[in-house]
Parts: C-alpha cells; structure tokens; sequence
C-alpha cells in the first residue's frame, strides 16, 4: 500500500511564460516521480478555481507561490506518512483539505499536480508505464491509441482576434498510426505555410498552441486556406484528412447574441451558420458551437448536426459531472473534451469519463494553450483509451512532447489507432 515519504513543489513557467505548479512526490521505497499542470486561456465558467497570488508587481498577479505553499505545507503535513490505498483516496483527502466546491482554497492547480504526480509515482512503483496505471484506475487494460486533432489555424483568444472562432484543426483520417498521423499532418502544416506567405504575404509565427495566424479577412476564408492546404499536401479532404473547428462561441456570445460578424445573430441562426460550413466543408468535429450558458439552443444544435459531425462540448461541460448530466439528459451533445484540469483531480475526471461512456459520447482528451514539456497527458489519453486527443500544432515543444510521447507508446505497445466515430 503507498505511503507518501514526501512532498514538494515548485513554481515553474508555462508555454506562455505564466507561472503554474511543479510537484515532486516521493513514496516510501524510493519511488518518486515529477508532474506540472497547465493552464488555460479560453476558460469555462464552471472550471474549478487555480489559485493565482494576486500581487500585480509579480507577473501580473499569477504568481503561484501560494499554491507552491499549499504542497510544502497543510497538504504535505496531512498527506505524508499516511498510507494511500488508492488514487480515489488520496484525491478524497486532498479534496475534503480543500473543503470548497470550486478548489479555491487550496487551487485546482495545486491539487491537480499533486494528484498526477501520486499516479506517476504509483506506476513507477508499479514498475509499469504510466498509461497502463492510467488504465488500471479504471479496472481497465490500454485498448487504442488516440486519434490526432492538430491545430492548423488559430484565431480568437488564442491569436489576437483576428477572426472570432478560435482553431481550425486537420484530422489525419486515412493515417493507420501515429506516426503516419504526424507525417501527414506535417505535409498540410507546411502546404499551409507556404499558401499564407503567398497569400497573405505573413510569416511562419505561430499563435498560443503552435497554428499560423495570418491576417484572414473572414472565417470561411479561414476554412477555405485548410481545405487548399490539404488539397496541397496531395491528400483527399473529407476522406484522407478532415476538418475540426473549435468555435469557442462564448466569447463573442453578449446578450442573448452570436457575434460572428457584422450582424449578431440569434441562437438559431448561429445553428444555421454552423450548419452551412458543414454543408461547405469537410468538418468532423464542432467544438463549442454555442455559448456554455445557451442551455435551450444545445439540444437544437445537436439536432441540426445529427451524425454528420461530433457536437463537442468544452465550456459547456467543463469535465464536471453536474453539466454532464444535464447535457445528457437535455440531448445537447454526443462528445466531451476532456481536460481534467477543469475539474481537478483523476478521480473526478474518471467520473466525467463514464458519464460520457455510458452515454454512447465519444472523448476528446485536451492539453490547454499554456502548456509545459510534461507528457502525461498522453499516457492519460492512451490509459483511458480516448478517442481522439488535441494537444495543439506541430511547432513548439510542449505541443512536441505529448507527440513524442504518443510515438514512444505506440512503439512499444502497438496499439492501434482508434477509428474516428462511424456515425460521422
């Protein structure tokens, strides 16, 4: 049975150069193991709370000395030396410490980190790899590896704005492997490089999560650029490599109104916007089509989208099984994006996770746009047999080290790759 020696943490620096948590857990026998927690940007309303310092003369206010101090204090004096029957227990006690509903007291960043960093030292106790302890969790075996969603073009709160929706992500659907997965990826990253220099006359910067961000004049010329990318790289879109949009509607969502454009529109008409680039393009996967807070539109959405494309939630659900449930019940989505930073802990996120299984959704596991180097995101995604994951481009590397990670796994495991749903 585990019994936690010790306990330290860290303030260390995200993909954006904000503070986040590092944390080092060490158990009796010598195990110890290292776990950073990202952060997001495009942030649902019912995210469990990270604990920021507030002093606005160091980075800004989001420091996370706080947090560092939560780990090297109430949480390693009520943790270590007591033994931790399982991961359930141990995100029991750190949540009953907490004694809030949104995290506040101790932050969900601190909180999460200490809960990963006990897995990956459990595992490497264990003396197995630390998407099979993952699985294990779950009473489970590895099953599949997760299917690509790569961020092509970013738009939103992700590069400045210059287009309300956030990404435009390619989907490597006739690739039979990661590592195929990757080499096509990188064939329609680079005919997209070259089509945005000639177009637009921009260079290769990437936004928060690695994707090019020209200058698009509008959406649909957004979409049109990956469609020619695509058709550039020699692949077939729609059947060899499709489309997958994270809209991220709540933040141009004001008032009861969508605005997309130059006239706001009202909740049915985004579903009809939403509709016609699925009439026009070859788009599998709708992210956050509407706003978190637009209960009565969801369930129409997903109406209108059918089997056509996964009605995927983000903001709405948040990995919280209180949205989830109302989501299933009110048939307003057929897919979560998991981030299990929403909600905290890996018990929580399990929980999330078969909620949306019994329900027949399928998994989208998501880093966040501040990211770090740590790769157990793709342990999670593999263990938990996520259908599809989405960490970001191709660029930078802590979007490269989840990818990497992904090609270790699947080299030594030869899982197969997941299918994308057939109903899309």
């Amino acid at each position: 049975m585990p019994v936690i020696e010790h306990l330290s943490a860290l303030e260390i620096l995200d993909s954006r150069g904000r503070p986040t948590v590092g944390v080092c857990c060490r158990l009796e026998g010598g195990a110890s193991a290292w776990a950073s927690v990202p952060s997001g940007a495009s942030t649902g309303k019912a995210e469990a709370m990270e604990l920021r310092d507030g002093d606005k003369s160091r980075y800004g206010g989001l420091g996370c000395k706080k947090a560092v101090a939560n780990v090297n204090g109430p949480i390693r004096q009520a943790l270590a030396r007591h033994e931790t029957p399982s991961q359930q227990h141990l995100d029991e006690a750190l949540l009953a410490l907490d004694g809030t509903s949104d995290k506040s007291r101790l932050g969900a960043n601190t909180i999460l980190a200490v809960s990963i960093a006990f897995a990956r030292a459990c595992a490497k106790a264990e003396g197995i790899p630390l998407y099979r302890h993952f699985a294990h969790l779950l009473g489970q075996s590895p099953r599949t590896l997760p299917r690509l969603t790569v961020n092509l073009f970013s738009g939103g709160k992700h590069a400045g704005g210059q287009v309300p929706i956030q990404d435009v992500l390619v989907v490597p659907l006739s690739a039979a492997s990661i590592d195929e997965s990757l080499s096509t990826t990188y064939a329609v990253y680079q005919a997209a490089v070259a089509l945005t220099a000639a177009k637009y006359g921009s260079r290769a910067l990437v936004a928060d999560e690695g994707g090019l961000a020209p200058p698009f004049p509008s959406i649909d010329a957004m979409l049109e650029d990956a469609v020619e990318s695509i058709h550039a790289a020699g692949f077939a879109p729609g059947k060899d490599v499709g489309l997958a949009v994270d809209v991220a509607s709540s933040h141009f969502y004001q008032g009861g109104r969508y605005y997309l454009g130059a006239a706001p529109l009202t909740g049915g008409e985004m579903i009809e916007q939403i509709v016609r680039w699925l009439d026009r393009y070859p788009i599998l996967s709708v992210e956050d089509g509407l706003a978190e807070d637009d209960w009565d539109h969801w369930p129409l959405l997903r109406a209108k989208v059918g089997d056509r494309a996964l009605v995927l939630g983000d903001d709405l659900l948040c990995t919280n099984p209180q949205r989830i449930r109302q989501a299933i019940e009110t048939r307003s989505a057929t897919a979560l994006l998991l981030k299990v930073n929403q909600i905290g802990t890996l018990t929580e996120a399990a929980a999330a996770l078969s909620l949306v299984r019994s329900a027949g959704w399928s998994v989208t596991v998501s880093a966040r746009s501040g990211e770090t180097e740590d790769d157990w995101l793709a342990d999670l995604a593999t263990g938990w047999s996520g259908d599809q994951i989405k960490v970001g481009s191709i660029t930078r590397s802590e979007r490269l080290s989840k990818y990497n990670r992904l090609l270790a796994i699947e080299s030594e495991s030869q899982l197969p790759l997941a299918p994308w749903p057939r109903s899309c």
